[in-house]
């Protein structure tokens, strides 16, 4: 009767069978022997451990082996977020996205065990990575509202929340609502005081709990705890600072009244310590360019030379202008191609400040060189079209338009059939 479902055994009834059939009353109740549950348990812990360590690859493979020997539900939802990051990390975004969108859409279905909100925010980040910019702004936006319904404007949610979305804004070229929505992002950090981090994740708990929202208040106090003596990690503070700085300063023109959001970001950019070596680039760069913007281009100059000239940068041709770099190795390619292009664009706008044309020229040339080793995408879209706009600037339509058409192509755009003339354009 016990096997065909019709009874429930009694944990007396448990204990006695089994000591007769030699195991023990866990392993007959779930299948799993405790000594089995508490490997997997290290093991998950260790994959953990792997992850923020950086190797995301021995994670993925930690976390996996996890969730196919782990009949335990709790244990199997920690297993799978945590592959879910690793796969993210390991740029397997589609794996990643499909394995947040089922922990979402459980998180969903019983709001009273999870709290669906991380998986926003990872959701968003991920869409935002491989091109769905409508997607990012959509989870991106959902997060936040419910992080400011919760009075929550600290941490590391709201922090990686307003990130992306500033970051997916600037790719959509909407830079009065990155402009707008970087001031309201500081503003609110700066509203916060000296309110400890652990308060605030306690706050958002209790009103998350008069709502009746239990997953969200299980999810906030375990924030609590975790960050109770560690504070706000520096590094989420400085990629929000590098973040509100790059959105800043996209449409923003040099000299003008508007100078006011270059200085800005120059000042946000100053409270940018804690950063990985890749976004130290990033802000290195966006340093220099709003140096540009603010009219002090002399300035500018010497700290992009020195990171083209470091091995953070690709190395140029032998023809061009000199600027060169030991090469790296080959990981993560296409991300040191677009950071040496932007650096390379920013030291020509400069040069083009001091009506060094020639000078300019050079640099722009040595960046278009290495354009086309870029995959398509909005990345380089954004970069050929910055191109495009240098060179027109410097007086050379005839390759600025070439730098725009590739802009269009790698964006996606491109014509449907070759066209050829069949009259005298001029005349007509």
């Amino acid at each position: 009767m016990i096997e065909s479902g019709k009874r429930t055994p009694t944990p007396t009834v448990l204990r006695m069978l089994a000591e007769r059939l030699g195991c023990t009353p866990e392993y007959l109740a779930e299948g799993v022997e405790p000594e089995q549950r508490a490997h997997l348990e290290v093991r998950e812990r260790h994959a953990h451990l792997a992850l923020l360590g950086g190797d995301a690859a021995a994670a993925e493979r930690g976390f996996a082996e996890v969730i196919a020997r782990s009949d335990d539900a709790e244990l199997t939802a920690r297993a799978r977020w945590g592959r879910a990051r690793a796969l993210a990390e390991t740029d397997r975004l589609e794996e990643a996205i499909a394995l947040f969108e089922d922990l979402r859409e459980q998180a969903e279905r019983d709001p009273g065990r999870a709290s669906r909100l991380p998986f926003v925010i990872a959701l968003a980040r991920c869409y935002h990575a491989v091109g769905d910019l409508g997607q990012a702004v959509s989870l991106g936006e959902r997060a936040l509202d419910r992080l400011r319904a919760l009075d929550l404007t600290v941490g590391e949610e709201y922090s990686e929340a307003g990130r992306v979305l500033l970051l997916t804004y600037v790719d959509r070229s909407d830079p009065a609502r990155a402009h707008a929505l970087a001031r309201e992002l500081l503003a609110a950090r700066e509203a916060e005081g000296d309110v400890p981090l652990s308060v605030a994740y306690q706050r958002a708990s209790l009103r998350a709990l008069e709502e009746g929202a239990i997953g969200d208040s299980l999810y906030f106090a375990d924030q609590a705890l975790t960050v109770r003596s560690a504070g706000t990690p520096e590094h989420v503070r400085a990629r929000l600072h590098l973040a509100a700085a790059k959105a800043l300063l996209r449409g923003v023109p040099a000299l003008s009244a508007t100078s006011d959001a270059a200085q800005e970001a120059l000042d946000l950019l100053d409270g940018t310590d804690g950063l990985g070596e890749a976004e130290v680039a990033e802000a290195t760069i966006e340093r220099s360019r709003a140096l540009v913007l603010l009219g002090r281009a002399d300035e500018a100059i010497a700290p992009l030379e020195d990171f083209l000239q470091t091995g953070l940068a690709l190395a140029a041709p032998e023809s061009e202008d000199g600027l060169r770099a030991a090469p790296l190795p080959d990981e993560d390619l296409a991300g040191r191609l677009q950071k040496t292009a932007q650096a390379r664009l920013v030291l020509a706008r400069a040069r083009l400040a001091r009506n060094d044309r020639t000078a300019a020229l050079v640099v722009l040339r040595a960046a278009r060189g290495r354009l086309a080793d870029l995959p398509p995408g909005r990345p380089a879209a954004h970069i050929l079209r910055e191109l495009g706009e240098l060179l027109e600037q410097a007086g050379e339509v005839t390759e600025a338009a070439d730098a725009y058409r590739r802009a269009l192509e790698a964006a996606g755009l491109r014509p449907a059939r070759p066209m050829t003339t069949s009259c005298d354009l001029g005349r007509v």
